[in-house]
C-alpha cells in the first residue's frame, strides 16, 4: 500500500465554493486525495512536499485541445496529405507531454483530421506508456462535404484520392449522420464533435454560415445520447449556434458571432460556451510570419473582437463557461495564457480558475473525479508561486504538477524536467 504524503502550500483554491483557503495541507495516498488537514495538525513522521510561498490548485483542464499533429502552419488542411498518421500521432506524444508539464492534467481533445489517432494517444497515456494528460476524445469531426472539418483546397482531380481516415466523419443527411456517429463511437470516441458552421482556418468556408440543418444536428445529439454521451458543436455564426442549442448540443465551441438571442438561449438551456479568446491575437501576430492566407486573416479579424464582446455578454447573462483554448493553433504548453483573457473579458480570477477546473469537469461529466481539491478526488494537483487571484498570469509559470498522485513536474525542487518551448519573439 502506498504511503501517504502531505502537500503543504501557503494557500489552496477551493473551486467548489469559489474561494481561497489558507493554512491547509492536502493528504494524498496513492492516486487519491484522502483529506485536508490544518498545518498545525500535520504528523511529524509523514512524508511532506513543502510548497511554501505557493498556491495549490486542482490540475487544470482544457476542454478544447488538438493534441495530434503539428501546430497549424497557416497553409491550409490540404497539406495534411503530406504527413503520415504515424508522424501526426508522434507529434501528439510531444504535445501531450508539454500540456501536462504546463499543469493541464486533463483535456477534452476535440478533433483530429487523422481519425482516431487521438484515441490511440489517449489509450497509450492511460496504459502508462507515455506522459500526458487524461484525455476525452472526439475521434473524428462530423462535418458536411466541403465544410469546416473537411480537407478543402485540393485540385479537383486529386480530391477523390484523399485517404478515408482524413474524411471519416464527412457526411450529410439525417440518416447518414446517425450511421456516422455510431461508427465514430464504435471506434473509441468518447463524445461527438459536430462542425455546425464554417471555420476560420478551413479555406473556402464561411464562419457565419450554418453547415448542418437543425434536424441533422438533432440526429447527432440523439445518437450520442443513446450511447450515454454528448455533442460539442463548433459554431461561430449565430444561426448555427441557435440550431445547435435547440438540437441539444452540450457545448458551443468558439461562439464568435453569437447574437443576444443566441446568448439568451444558451443561458436558458444550460449550454456551455467554450471560447478560445487567445487564438485571435496569436493568428493576428503570427499569421504573417507563418504565411496565413489573406482569407484566414480576414476571417480572423471578423471573429476576434466579436467573440470577446459576445463572451462578456455571455458572462453577464449567466452562460456556463468552460475553459478551452484551441491549443494546436498556437504551441502546446502555453494554454494558460488564455486565463488572462478570461479575466480581461468578464470573469473574476477565481471564476477563471473554476472555468479551467470545476466547470470544465462538469462539462465533461468528470466532476466526481477531477476539478476540485477534496477527499476522494484524483490527486491531480498543481502549484504556482504567489497568489493567482491577485495575478492570474501566475498559471503560466506552474512550478509543481502531480497527476494521479505521481509528481510530474517539480521545478522548485530543481527536477530539471522539460518546460514548454518559448513562444516566438514576435508574440512576447
Amino acid at each position: 500500500m502506498a504511503s501517504p504524503v502531505v502537500l503543504v502550500p501557503d494557500r489552496l483554491v477551493d473551486t467548489v465554493n469559489g474561494d481561497v483557503r489558507s493554512g491547509l495541507g492536502v493528504v494524498v495516498t496513492g492516486s487519491r486525495i484522502v483529506s485536508l488537514i490544518a498545518h498545525g495538525q500535520i504528523p511529524e513522521n509523514i512524508n511532506r512536499i513543502d510548497l511554501a510561498g505557493h498556491t495549490l490548485a486542482p490540475g487544470l483542464i482544457d476542454v478544447h485541445t488538438h493534441l495530434v499533429g503539428e501546430i497549424d502552419d497557416g497553409q491550409g488542411y490540404a497539406g495534411l496529405v503530406t504527413r503520415s498518421a504515424a508522424r501526426e500521432t508522434l507529434a501528439g506524444v510531444r504535445n501531450a507531454a508539454l500540456t501536462l508539464q504546463a499543469g493541464f492534467t486533463s483535456v477534452r481533445d476535440i478533433g483530429t483530421f487523422r481519425a482516431f489517432c487521438d484515441v490511440a494517444l489517449r489509450d497509450a497515456i492511460a496504459e502508462g506508456w507515455l506522459s500526458g494528460p487524461r484525455m476525452m476524445c472526439a475521434g473524428a469531426y462530423v462535418t458536411c462535404p466541403g465544410g469546416g472539418g473537411d480537407i478543402t483546397g485540393l485540385a479537383v482531380d486529386v480530391d477523390a484520392a484523399v485517404p478515408r481516415e482524413l474524411r471519416f466523419g464527412v457526411t450529410s443527411g439525417v440518416e447518414q449522420i446517425r450511421v456516422t456517429v455510431r461508427q465514430i463511437l464504435r471506434f473509441g470516441a468518447d463524445f461527438i464533435k459536430v462542425i455546425a458552421t464554417g471555420a476560420v482556418l478551413t479555406s473556402g468556408t464561411n464562419p457565419g454560415a450554418p453547415e448542418f440543418t437543425e434536424a441533422e444536428l438533432a440526429a447527432a445529439v440523439e445518437e450520442a445520447a443513446e450511447a450515454g454521451t454528448f455533442v460539442a458543436a463548433h459554431a461561430h455564426g449565430a444561426e448555427g449556434i441557435k440550431r445547435a442549442v435547440r438540437a441539444g448540443a452540450r457545448s458551443i465551441e468558439h461562439g464568435s458571432l453569437m447574437d443576444d438571442e443566441a446568448i439568451a438561449m444558451m443561458a436558458e438551456a444550460g449550454t456551455f460556451l467554450v471560447a478560445d479568446l487567445y487564438d485571435g491575437d496569436w493568428i493576428s501576430e503570427q499569421g504573417p510570419r507563418l504565411g496565413y492566407s489573406a482569407e484566414v486573416m480576414k476571417k480572423n479579424a471578423l471573429t476576434t473582437d466579436a467573440q470577446r464582446t459576445g463572451f462578456e455578454k455571455a458572462v453577464r447573462a449567466g452562460v456556463r463557461i468552460a475553459f478551452g483554448t484551441d491549443a494546436g493553433v498556437f504551441p502546446h504548453g502555453h494554454n494558460a495564457r488564455q486565463l488572462t483573457y478570461y479575466v480581461r473579458y468578464g470573469l473574476t480570477p477565481v471564476q477563471a480558475i473554476q472555468s479551467a477546473t470545476r466547470w470544465a469537469a462538469e462539462l465533461m461529466g468528470w466532476e466526481a473525479q477531477v476539478g476540485a481539491i477534496a477527499p476522494g478526488m484524483k490527486a491531480d494537483l498543481i502549484a504556482v508561486p504567489g497568489d493567482p487571484t491577485a495575478d492570474i498570469s501566475l498559471f503560466e509559470r506552474v512550478d509543481f504538477v502531480m497527476k494521479d498522485g505521481a509528481v510530474i513536474e517539480s521545478r522548485q525542487a530543481g527536477s530539471g524536467s522539460t518546460t514548454p518551448p518559448p513562444m516566438p519573439k514576435e508574440s512576447l
